[in-house]
């Protein structure tokens, strides 16, 4: 695509996906779609990876999703987990602490990252796809959509060339002020809080009591944010008060003084930067717009007391890429990609009110109140039952969708994701269960399997789940922890059929017939895959 002169116009280069954004959310669609042998361009204004640790952790689910492209583990060298959450008073004694419980995902529950470094091993990940074009400095000044595509008019900033391209279809994660949404004229509503914040990024130079938890500290003078990083960063969060001045309070003199009221000293962080920001409440009107898809904080924004802003994003790549893969392949139609919206938007708009939820016990500035609160919650945490539950921090709802790409009539397993716990493979080797189900439709069954000929005849492969202590056998996996076969029988189902992410599209009891195949359904024959980690 080289150009003639500053500001010559190149001709046309075609893809199957141009994503605009190379944050967490665009560079995990970089690598999904890239694993999937899509031919894809990535759009990215900016030369260099953000330096500012802005999302500071995930969780089991979003590494579930980036085992998909081999990263997992790679990812979690440089995480932390297994770190308690404690809310303390103003006298700094905990009045709640909470330990992060595993969903079935296989990965820790909670993870801190830091994400200048989680962002450089996911483009790596990238590097590893020769179909897919990553253009550094390139903005997208134009959008045009036709029956056949979208034409993108670029331009590189650092020569002023101005290309060409078609993709098939965009993905816009280009972040909260996305052009793409302005080109577009779709609204973005929804609040900001007025209270700003000033975020600290510090290098931790030597370690202190407590220095590995994650504390909110609920004073009503002037609440906290008090959060390991990895990689030997720290972070901490303090509101603007009224009368501060933004400016000053940025200042290396300023942000010692914040911290020292937690024994925090000169000899223990070094301040790498600080800066204000607002919290934000937001939600496009609508997701998609013909064959732009609106992807991560372009979507959605939310306030970061539960830690999902850059989940979402990533959930968002992940429900919206193998749908793009499906249609582009023939083997579902382009009306499918309605259920992107349909499966996403309730999910975070329940993630968005736990987060506000949370923010305000947080946050609360009315001494009496905050009084309460404390008293009441150690009295409640003393219950038996309901104290485990309140210690229990499944904060964020579970992704199950009640509307989209499902069959009915519903069960209760329609809708969720599979746990994927360590299974055995048929070759006897110790797995984990996505490994095995290799990113495909699959029928997967416990006992005797109901012949289903609507799927069967499509090619739809069958895999079935033996107890623990059982023998490996093709076609089988062994159910090692003993998960799968309590949750199908829990679920009271026998068969279900899985999507390519896992989730229950349809699910029948014994002896029964599922529901059809979803209309147009033509699945290509392609052999279970295994990502390398």
């Amino acid at each position: 695509m080289s150009g003639t002169g500053a500001g010559a116009e190149t001709e046309d280069s075609a893809y199957d996906v141009a994503v605009i954004g190379y944050g967490p959310t665009g560079v995990t669609a970089a690598n999904l779609l890239g694993a999937m042998g899509l031919r894809v361009v990535v759009l990215e204004r900016d030369a260099e990876i953000y330096s500012r640790a802005r999302a500071i952790s995930t969780d089991e689910e979003v590494v579930r999703i980036w085992q998909r492209i081999g990263l997992a583990e790679r990812l979690k060298r440089d995480m932390l987990t297994e770190r308690p959450v404690e809310f303390v008073d103003a006298d700094g004694r905990t009045f709640l602490s909470a330990v992060p419980t595993p969903r079935g995902h296989g990965h820790p529950p909670q993870l801190f990252i830091y994400q200048p470094a989680l962002e450089q091993v996911l483009r790596d990940g990238v590097d590893r796809y020769p179909n897919v074009d990553v253009l550094l400095r390139h903005e997208c000044l134009r959008l045009r959509q036709d029956a056949d595509g979208v034409e993108l008019k670029v331009v590189g900033t650092a020569d002023d060339s101005v290309h060409r391209l078609r993709a098939s279809y965009v993905i816009a994660a280009d972040g909260g002020s996305s052009l793409t949404r302005a080109q577009l004229n779709i609204g973005y509503e929804g609040r900001t809080y007025e209270d700003r914040w000033v975020v600290i990024d510090t290098k931790m130079l030597q370690p202190w009591p407590d220095h590995d938890k994650l504390r909110f500290h609920c004073d009503p003078a002037r609440p906290a944010v008090d959060c390991p990083t990895p990689l030997g960063h720290h972070r901490w969060e303090f509101p603007i008060l009224p009368g501060d001045d933004e400016k000053r309070l940025t200042t290396e003199e300023a942000v010692y003084r914040l911290v020292s009221r937690y024994g925090i000293s000169r000899d223990s962080i070094e301040v790498q930067r600080a800066t204000v920001y607002s919290h934000h409440v937001r939600f496009a009107t609508r997701f998609r717009m013909g064959r732009v898809f609106l992807a991560g904080d372009a979507a959605h924004a939310m306030p970061p007391w539960i830690g999902q802003g850059m989940a979402a994003g990533v959930r968002d790549a992940a429900n919206l890429c193998w749908k793009l893969d499906a249609v582009l392949r023939g083997e579902l139609p382009e009306a499918v990609l309605d259920s992107y919206e349909a499966e996403r938007k309730p999910h975070v708009k329940e993630v968005t009110k736990r987060a506000v939820f949370v923010g305000r016990i947080i946050t609360e500035r009315r001494l009496p109140v905050a009084r309460v609160r404390n008293g009441a919650v150690r009295v409640l945490d003393r219950i038996p039952g309901l104290g485990d539950r309140m210690q229990d921090s499944k904060w964020i709802p579970e992704a199950r969708y009640d509307t989209g790409l499902l069959a009915r009539p519903r069960t209760g397993a329609t809708g969720r994701q599979l746990p994927q716990p360590w299974v055995t493979g048929p070759d006897g080797e110790r797995v984990r269960l996505d490994d095995v189900l290799g990113g495909r439709w699959l029928l997967l069954h416990r006992g005797r399997p109901t012949a289903q000929p609507a799927w069967e005849r499509l090619g739809v492969e069958s895999l079935a789940v033996l107890p623990m202590g059982s023998r490996p056998a093709e076609g089988a996996v062994v159910d090692s922890e003993g998960v799968l076969l309590p949750w199908l029988t829990g679920h009271r189902v026998t068969t279900v059929v899985l999507r390519p992410d896992a989730y229950v599209y349809a699910a029948a009891p014994a002896g029964a017939q599922l529901p059809p195949p979803p209309a147009g359904f033509a699945p290509a024959q392609r052999p279970a895959t295994t990502a390398t980690q």
